[in-house]
C-alpha cells in the first residue's frame, strides 16, 4: 500500500491506494479511523482522484470516476454503495438506507462513520430522519462545509430540545454546478 499527502481547502488529506493503484482510502490526516498501516508515502501515487478532488473543490466535478477499493465488511460495502448512489445535491437519511437494506438505523450510522472513501462516497449527505445534521468521522463543521459547498442550505440550530440543537440541512434548488465554496475552513 502507498499513500500521499493531498491539501484541500479543508486542510491536509491522505489518498491511500492499494497494490493495482485502486484508491482505498480518503481520510482527513486527523481522523481516527486512519489505517494502522499507510504504507510508503508516494505524492505522485492516484493522480486521478487528486486532480478530480481538486476539481470538487473548485466547483467544477459533482461525481467521481476514479478506481476505487475500499475494505470492510459485506454490511458495510451495502451501506458504502447506497451511499455512493446519492446523486449531488440529493439526501437520505440513516433510516432510508437501513429499510433498504434490512438492517436497522444504527446500524447504517455505524458503517457510515467507517466510510474510508471520504467526499467521494459522500456521506455528508447522509441526514438523521428529521433533517438534522448529525455525526461525521471529520467533525460536523467539515459536513456543514461541503453541504454549503455543494449548494446546499444550513440553518443554525436552534431550541433547548435535543431534537432542536443540531443544524438542519436543505438540498440545492438550482441544478447547477456547485458552487465554489465560501473559503472559509472548519
Amino acid at each position: 500500500m502507498k499513500y500521499r499527502v493531498h491539501p484541500t481547502p479543508l486542510g491536509e488529506y491522505l489518498i491511500t491506494v492499494d497494490d493495482s493503484g485502486a484508491v482505498t482510502g480518503i481520510y482527513p490526516v486527523r481522523d481516527r479511523h486512519l489505517p494502522p498501516h499507510l504504507g510508503i508515502r508516494d505524492d505522485d501515487v492516484a493522480p486521478d482522484a487528486a486532480h478530480q478532488l481538486d476539481e470538487y473543490f473548485a466547483g467544477a466535478r459533482r461525481e467521481f470516476d476514479f478506481p476505487m477499493s475500499p475494505s470492510g465488511s459485506e454490511f458495510q460495502k451495502a451501506v458504502w454503495a447506497a451511499i455512493a448512489a446519492i446523486p449531488a445535491g440529493g439526501l437520505r437519511t440513516y433510516g432510508d438506507i437501513a429499510a433498504e437494506l434490512g438492517s436497522s438505523p444504527r446500524a447504517v450510522v455505524g458503517a457510515t462513520g467507517r466510510n474510508p472513501i471520504s467526499i467521494v462516497v459522500p456521506c455528508h449527505r447522509v441526514v438523521a430522519s428529521t433533517g438534522a445534521i448529525t455525526g461525521y468521522a471529520g467533525g460536523l463543521s467539515t459536513k456543514e462545509w461541503l453541504l454549503r459547498h455543494e449548494g446546499y442550505t444550513i440553518t443554525p440550530a436552534s431550541g433547548r430540545n435535543p431534537k432542536e440543537t443540531a443544524a438542519l440541512v436543505t438540498p440545492p434548488t438550482s441544478n447547477g454546478a456547485a458552487p465554489a465554496g465560501d473559503g472559509a475552513t472548519p
